[in-house]
């Protein structure tokens, strides 16, 4: 899949994984559309070929005007990548009581319902395009986390998450092959985004040693050189690679 002359969707393009893959795919020469929350976009970066559109991801009359709006684009829109996602920790049962049930739905929500919402908007819109001389009309590649597979205390939510997405990719790559559309899932491990950065030196230090190779802390970078990577390789299908340096998270 050749990126020049093409539109892409990047969700939570506006900082952090979203960020540096708006970047990376704009180098090679897409148009992209980065979709955030109205504050991030405000605050966001300006980058050569990047337009920044608010958008949040569980809102499907939101999602569908950005859709549209690289859809409008004199080029095919061919990719979308769904970095949008939180994170916030709770107990099942902790000293302060069960796991507050609005904050749990607020993380499937964001996480897994607004991951599905893009992607079968955009898939829709992908559908519509002229495929290339092999068939292809895109690629979506979602965004899961090693969580999925070794959710530690306190991420009950997160990880239940983080699981829907990854067990989405393979029905969802089967669902629309006869679209010519592949579907393909990032599964991170510790990746050095501003949300860390707040974290104290000794702790990350101590992160980065926990990974067996390289022993250091995934950058977004990382990630949008292997979302870079998936895109143009035409036949990763209905996968989830993990990104994280072989680390297998401990209970905590």
């Amino acid at each position: 899949m050749l990126l020049a002359e093409t539109a892409a969707i990047v969700t939570g393009g506006a900082s952090g994984l979203g960020a540096a893959t708006a970047r990376t795919l704009a180098a090679r020469g897409a148009r992209v559309f980065a979709v955030d929350l109205p504050d991030a976009v405000a605050a966001a970066t300006e980058v050569e070929g990047v337009t920044h559109t608010s958008a949040d991801v569980t809102d499907a009359e939101q999602v569908q005007a950005a859709v549209d709006r690289a859809s409008s684009a004199d080029v095919p829109l061919r990719a979308v990548v769904n970095c949008a996602g939180i994170g916030p920790s709770a107990r099942i049962a902790g000293r302060k009581g069960p796991h507050d049930l609005d904050a749990f739905r607020k993380v499937v929500e964001v996480n897994l319902v607004g991951t599905f919402n893009v992607l079968r908007l955009a898939a829709a819109a992908i559908g519509n395009t002229q495929p290339d001389e092999q068939g292809q009309r895109g690629v979506v590649v979602n965004t899961a986390s090693i969580a999925a597979y070794d959710g530690q205390i306190g991420q009950a939510a997160y990880a239940a998450s983080k699981g829907g997405v990854a067990s989405l990719t393979l029905p969802a790559a089967r669902d629309l092959a006869s679209s010519g559309i592949r579907v393909m899932t990032i599964a991170p491990g510790i990746v050095d985004t501003p949300m860390l950065a707040t974290v104290d030196e000794k702790i990350r230090e101590g992160l980065a040693a926990g990974v067996p190779f390289p022993k250091r802390l995934g950058t977004p970078d990382d990630y949008a050189r292997l979302a870079l990577n998936i895109i143009e390789h035409d036949y990763l299908n209905g996968e989830v690679v993990r990104l994280d340096g072989a680390l297998r998270m401990a209970p905590k």
